[in-house]
């Protein structure tokens, strides 16, 4: 076995937590583990690990040579992928988080036309609405709605994502329509309570003035598509993010009101992946794929 390939074992001993973890994952015998990882420690003139009947530990100098094997072996992972993918289709494993209403609505055919185009890149997507640790949870791509904090992982910005404060014909007439933002106060504005946000409005209004409005409620829920559902009702009047409400709008079933002011802050569509010096092709591809479906959502056009 070459200095490489006892790297690898080593790495493996390390994240397996013993050498009985390690020869399963490589399928290997225990012995044949032990063996390579005395190797390169007599190559290196090092002791790696500390052995005793219960455990394996890693020594000071096996952790600090561990984060730098590991990253180093990763880095030629994704060299070799590249390098095949350079010369044939993209092929692999790709994991993928999507907002669940958001992707169910406008990204399901799009994702599902990527899979049929390139039939050998492994898809797992999962929807669902919390926000997902790509680097703990071994997330490739996830798109995320809102105003993008500082964050390590690179964005592409796929649309915009306004906030809409609507409401049905029928509970316009039976309460009026708001013309200024302080006449919410008179109505029951539906509350979302899926973070831990003040139930309040805060807005831009036409000269570029900020203002903030607290809101009463008598409809709470943590689902957009309830709030959506309760505001076609005629429950009251909702404040959901453009993407729920764009068909209602259109068809006039949901009424825009106080079109004067925008909700703040602004909220954007970003697809967000870790940076890494080799970008697979198959990543690259769904990431372009996704921001051109997103030039075609209804209110982008």
């Amino acid at each position: 076995m070459d200095h490489i390939s006892r790297v690898g074992v080593f790495v493996a001993v390390v994240e397996a937590g013993g050498f009985a973890g390690a020869a399963r994952a490589l399928g290997i015998t225990s012995s044949a583990v032990s063996k390579q990882v005395q190797n390169l420690e007599q190559d290196l003139k090092v002791k790696l690990l500390n052995r005793t009947t219960r455990s394996v530990t890693v020594t000071e100098e096996g952790a600090l040579y561990y984060d730098r094997a590991a990253r180093a072996l990763q880095d030629l992972r994704e060299a070799e992928e590249l390098a095949l993918e350079l010369k044939s289709r993209p092929k692999g494993p790709l994991r993928v988080s999507l907002p669940q209403s958001f992707g169910i609505k406008y990204l399901s055919a799009p994702i599902a036309d990527f899979a049929a185009r390139y039939p050998e890149v492994e898809l797992d997507v999962s929807l669902n609405e919390r926000f997902v640790d790509l680097a703990g949870e071994g997330v490739d791509l996830a798109v995320r709605i809102g105003a993008l904090a500082d964050t390590s992982l690179i964005a592409r910005r796929m649309a915009g994502c306004p906030f809409v404060l609507c409401a049905s014909a029928d509970y316009l007439a039976r309460h009026g329509t708001p013309d200024r933002p302080e006449d919410l106060a008179d109505h029951n504005v539906l509350a979302f309570t899926g973070n831990s946000a003040l139930h309040e409005w805060r807005y831009i209004d036409a000269a570029g003035r900020a203002g903030q409005i607290s809101l009463r409620a008598g409809f709470r829920t943590d689902s957009g598509d309830m709030l959506c559902s309760a505001a076609l009702r005629g429950v009251g009047i909702v404040i959901l993010p453009v993407f729920y409400v764009a068909d209602h709008l259109e068809t006039g079933a949901l009424r825009p009101i106080l079109t004067g002011y925008a909700t703040a802050p602004q909220r954007d569509i970003f697809a967000v992946f870790p940076p890494s010096r080799f970008q697979s092709t198959r990543l690259r591809l769904l990431v372009e794929h996704l921001v051109a479906t997103c030039r075609d959502l209804p209110w982008e056009r």
